[in-house]
């Protein structure tokens, strides 16, 4: 079978998913999670991806995101290589972690689409038999062939909706605190009657549905295994043609390079990068590291290189540095001056 296009949007929505190989475990333990949940960060950081909803399963995970600059295909190779590699030396094992390439599917952001398809990521941890909502279970009672769900029932699905922790839905019910990087708004403005208390009215949306016990999946309505959304939507993609695979964004974005983080490292500092690249104990150096790992998709040894000749692992040291320092407070300031010239 051939492999399913990827039709790469800017400012498009997608559902995005992957499967540990041979449907094996690809989160062992919560500091999996965890790490996964620290490169998601990192994604929205360097690839500027917009995070809606995400949940984490034993064997899979579901994301609901949003590309601005279309590079759908850039940031999710980095982010399942960079997990396969870190679960790879965590667990002592060689090896594809995941099964082939990710699905993604491009979601209508107009209307409801984008709230039915977040309903259906945050749904996902009751979505098995164990809570009488399995593949079979879900057709029967879709069917009339099973009764509506005991109170009992429904009180054990919420107690589960609630408590994963590797879900956004917490977050969004109030349960928990929404991490930064975490874009709620469209998922809330999709959600009935969501002002003026948007947490409530998504809380009392979602944990309603499986009250009434049946949890409908959107993909019935999914377009050439491509696309869901209205027949308009639908039509403008067609009319992208050929396009529909795209290289990585070569006229959609305007690409940040080493020599742009340069210059704006040296407005910031307000000399050049010659009188301080070299200078024992000068952050300036280490800022433009940390800016172009962020910006530039620059591999570590591509970054030692135009740093003046640095090994790798002294690149990735002194971004590690200069990260500490940021989340400790110094040097914010400087940071925020930086990326306004990248803006």
């Amino acid at each position: 079978m051939s492999r399913a296009l990827r039709v790469l949007v800017a400012d498009g929505w997608y559902h995005v998913t992957a499967r540990g190989n041979e449907r094996k475990a690809i989160f062992r333990d919560g500091r999996d999670h965890a790490r996964f949940l620290e490169y998601l960060e990192e994604m929205t950081q360097r690839y500027g991806v917009r995070i809606a909803a995400y949940a984490l399963m034993g064997n899979h995970y579901h994301l609901l995101l949003q590309t601005p600059r279309a590079n759908l295909g850039a940031a999710m190779k980095w982010l399942n290589v960079s997990y396969t590699i870190w679960f790879n030396r965590k667990h002592r094992r060689a090896g594809h972690l995941l099964q082939g390439r990710y699905q993604a599917v491009l979601v209508d952001g107009e209307g409801a689409w984008l709230g039915t398809v977040a309903d259906y990521v945050h749904l996902n941890p009751v979505r098995i038999a164990e809570l009488g909502l399995g593949k079979k279970e879900r057709s029967a009672e879709r069917a009339g062939a099973m009764p509506a769900p005991t109170p009992e029932r429904v009180t054990e699905r919420l107690a589960v909706l609630r408590s994963h922790r590797w879900s956004s839905y917490p977050a969004y019910a109030g349960y928990a605190r929404a991490p930064n990087w975490l874009a709620m708004a469209e998922v809330y403005e999709r959600t009935p009657g969501w002002a003026p208390d948007p947490c409530r009215r998504y809380r009392e949306h979602l944990e309603g549905q499986l009250s009434q016990g049946v949890t409908e999946r959107p993909w019935a309505q999914l377009r050439a295994r491509l696309v869901l959304g209205s027949e308009e939507f639908w039509r403008r993609i067609q009319v992208r043609g050929d396009r529909a695979e795209m290289t990585e964004l070569r006229k959609l974005e305007r690409r940040i390079t080493w020599e742009d983080v340069v210059r704006a490292v040296e407005t910031v500092k307000g000399e050049g990068w010659t009188a301080f690249r070299d200078r024992h104990g000068d952050w300036g150096r280490d800022l433009a590291l940390y800016l172009a790992r962020r910006h530039c998709c620059l591999t570590l040894a591509e970054l030692g290189a135009r740093a003046g000749g640095l090994r790798y692992a002294a690149v990735g040291q002194a971004i590690r540095s200069f990260e500490r320092k940021v989340k400790r407070g110094d040097l914010r300031a400087e940071v925020e001056a930086a990326e306004r010239r990248l803006a």
